[in-house]
């Protein structure tokens, strides 16, 4: 019987977050028989840590500080040269580096480098790092195609979307709708998500929909300077915030409006986790969110940093209970047609035995 292949999947940490989520449903569904994940971890930060014991996932802190560190990155590439894993992929920017100059540097016979957010290109050093990979993963197209321009071989490039739990995140099987107005935002407080702009939208849409409410869950930096501009805003006290936390269905249930202010994006998890459960979409056209949000059948697109455009999405939907039930239906079948957690797996496996059997760094 043919050894299962050591699948390391290195990240920044495993806290609450749309990568590290993806990397857990991936490693607790891939194929044991065929790959044997686990994961690496460059700094502090286990709130995915339960939910990966309970699956069977090896894990293993490289560094116990709090941000990545010189000492981690050098411990890194003593990890790789030691344990010799068969098969390295990297998520999000800091792994993405330092695991493909190290695993090319200690000979790994396989490295998937991924590409997932719309900063990701930069941050990652895709210009001068692109060729140490010998495929990439990109979870929408226009990342993909970004690769490519920068001279990255159309071949070597695979775009997997991501894939949501469409038994778990799904309508109430009660048919209950929401009868609150809530828009809600799932997204950290960093940079790229534009709370700022999410929150002054909110404040133009609260002018015509007295009623409604902004829900905001997850945590971050910014979340204390989100929290000081709201208090001289006259919306104020219809936003409620709440802390990042595994269990988002109950957020889902109770939404009228998915909403998302991003500047740069990859393929957003909530996007589909709400689209799975019966959400209609507001949200930014930015990175992969076109691809996914059909304008006006699932949702509507608004420019980024644009409050008044993203205002009229949320007054439309909020003032339109017809049109809210029946994008909510539509936004369901789309999840269920195109974005299945099998589907996402399954490709993973394909690209992955290609990639041991033929091996990537001849042309796959």
């Amino acid at each position: 019987m043919t050894k299962p292949k050591r699948l390391v999947l290195v990240l920044q940490d495993l806290l609450y977050g749309g990568t590290q989520r993806h990397a857990l449903e991936l490693a607790r569904r891939i194929d044991r028989s065929r790959f044997a994940p686990e994961f690496w971890m460059l700094c502090a930060g286990g709130d995915f840590a339960p939910q990966a014991r309970e699956a069977n996932i090896p894990m293993r802190w490289i560094s116990d500080k709090r941000t990545v560190t010189f000492s981690a990155i050098r411990e890194l590439r003593r990890a790789i040269a030691s344990e010799r894993p068969d098969i390295l992929m990297p998520l999000t920017a800091v792994p993405n580096i330092w695991a493909r100059i190290f695993g090319r540097l200690h000979k790994t016979p396989c490295i998937v480098a991924t590409c997932r957010g719309g900063g990701n290109i930069k941050r990652q050093h895709e210009r001068f790092l692109a060729g140490l990979a010998h495929h990439h993963i990109a979870n929408t197209q226009a990342l993909k195609n970004a690769l490519v321009t920068l001279g990255r071989p159309d071949g070597h490039v695979t775009v997997i979307p991501n894939g949501v739990d469409t038994d778990l995140f799904s309508p109430d099987p009660d048919g209950m709708r929401p009868w609150r107005k809530v828009i809600l935002c799932v997204a950290r407080f960093v940079p790229d998500k534009d709370h700022q702009t999410l929150v002054r939208a909110f404040d133009l849409a609260f002018a015509k929909v007295p009623d409604a409410e902004l829900w905001l869950v997850g945590d971050g930096p910014l979340k204390a300077r989100v929290e000081f501009g709201l208090r001289r805003l006259a919306c104020e006290n219809r936003v409620r915030i709440f802390p990042g936390g595994p269990d988002l269905l109950p957020f889902y249930r109770q939404a009228s409006v998915l909403a998302l202010s991003s500047l740069r994006e990859g393929l957003p998890n909530v996007v589909l986790e709400g689209m799975a459960c019966g959400v209609p979409v507001a949200a930014t056209a930015v990175g992969g969110i076109p691809e996914v949000v059909e304008e006006g059948r699932t949702g509507f697109l608004s420019p980024a940093s644009d409050p008044q455009a993203l205002a009229a999405s949320f007054v439309r939907l909020l003032a339109d209970d017809d049109l809210q039930e029946r994008m909510a239906g539509e936004a369901r079948a789309v999840a269920l047609e195109k974005y299945s957690m099998a589907a996402m797996v399954a490709r993973h496996e394909e690209l992955l035995a290609r990639a041991c059997g033929a091996g990537l760094a001849s042309g796959l």
